[in-house]
């Protein structure tokens, strides 16, 4: 039922920008969080404030998906975002303010948490990194049933300057009623590029990467880890299947596998080469939204903070980059 009102009054709203198309996330209800703007002076969680050392004494459990070990100890969960940006509604109302127009903040807000507080992403072990890809794939297959979601974001923040809270590692997964525009702009490019070339973008890209080699930083039978001919920030790191295929959420088990591999390969030349660094990876994949992205192709994104955006970067969305990729290819690969 879609519910027509002049007042946007929700704890959570999707507003979309008049001028750019851009949609933002209204969550007031998330100022709630205790200390949530001291990130200048946070500490590292320990056993007492961490609060998914136990989610279930913290309150923040009711799990919607958990792994657990030949002992019955559980190794990966996934609940709800005790402090969710989205909420899960009956009604999905449809906001308007003079020329403005948005939608109640409806979706679903997810944690995906591994056991061990101090061990990250990158000292995880094959296995591990396997299973919280399971997980992604599991929840994704989930709540793209929902005739009301159109795309599911998928990201994993490491470090304070990403945007993490928490110190005990944990992905996030957000289902919208939307398509956020970064991956409309995405999908548009593929398909003017194949109207006019007859050729998928994403194949003539690995191609030419596979034999260049120049900024290659590790592959498998499966997968490639290259550092883009063109990115946002020094060291970003793509992780592309050599087969393109638009919908992540059909990779298959042995595939899972092969990705493990990679995606521990790059996060460790990270982890050695900048001693540990703040970082934010997300999924780019092909929206749930009932149309073929055919042309399109899901990756991952791997991007370390090792810059600051700054005016020119915000007023151009042009990003200023000082090392090479192909510089950074070497420097990654010697960490491995």
């Amino acid at each position: 039922m879609i519910e027509k009102t002049k007042t946007i009054n929700a704890t959570s709203e999707l507003r979309q920008n008049i001028i750019t198309g851009e949609w933002v996330i209204i969550a007031t209800g998330r100022g709630k969080r205790p200390d949530d703007f001291l990130q200048e002076n946070r500490k590292i969680d320990d056993a007492k404030t961490d609060p998914f050392a136990d989610p279930t004494a913290s309150d923040q459990h009711n799990d919607t998906l958990i792994y657990r070990d030949d002992d019955g100890e559980w190794t990966t969960r996934v609940f709800p975002n005790k402090y969710p940006a989205l909420t899960p509604v009956d009604e999905v109302a449809v906001l308007e303010d003079g020329p403005h127009v948005g939608v109640g903040g409806y979706g679903v807000h997810e944690l995906v948490v591994t056991r061990d507080p101090h061990n990250h992403f990158a000292r995880l072990d094959v296995p591990a990194i396997a299973e919280v890809i399971d997980a992604y794939q599991d929840r994704y297959l989930t709540h793209m049933r929902s005739r009301a979601i159109r795309y599911v974001s998928i990201f994993h923040n490491h470090g304070p300057k990403s945007g993490a809270s928490v110190s005990h590692p944990h992905s996030q997964i957000l289902a919208l009623p939307v398509v956020p525009i970064v991956v409309q702009a995405e999908l548009d490019a593929v398909n003017r590029f194949y109207k006019k070339n007859h050729i998928n973008p994403f194949r003539v890209m690995l191609e030419h990467e596979l034999s260049v080699r120049s900024r290659l930083v590790a592959e498998n039978d499966d997968f490639v880890v290259l550092c883009p001919f063109a990115p946002r920030m020094a060291m970003e790191m793509y992780i592309m299947p050599k087969d393109p295929q638009p919908y992540f959420e059909r990779i298959t088990d042995a595939k899972k596998i092969a990705l493990a591999e990679v995606l521990q390969a790059a996060l460790r030349a990270l982890d050695r080469g900048l001693n540990n660094p703040d970082y934010n990876l997300f999924l780019h994949t092909a929206p749930c939204d009932g149309w073929d992205h055919v042309q399109y192709m899901w990756y991952i994104d791997i991007m370390p903070r090792t810059a600051k955006i700054a005016g020119f970067e915000l007023a151009t969305s042009m990003e200023i980059v000082t090392v090479a990729p192909e510089d950074a290819t070497q420097f990654l690969r010697a960490q491995l």
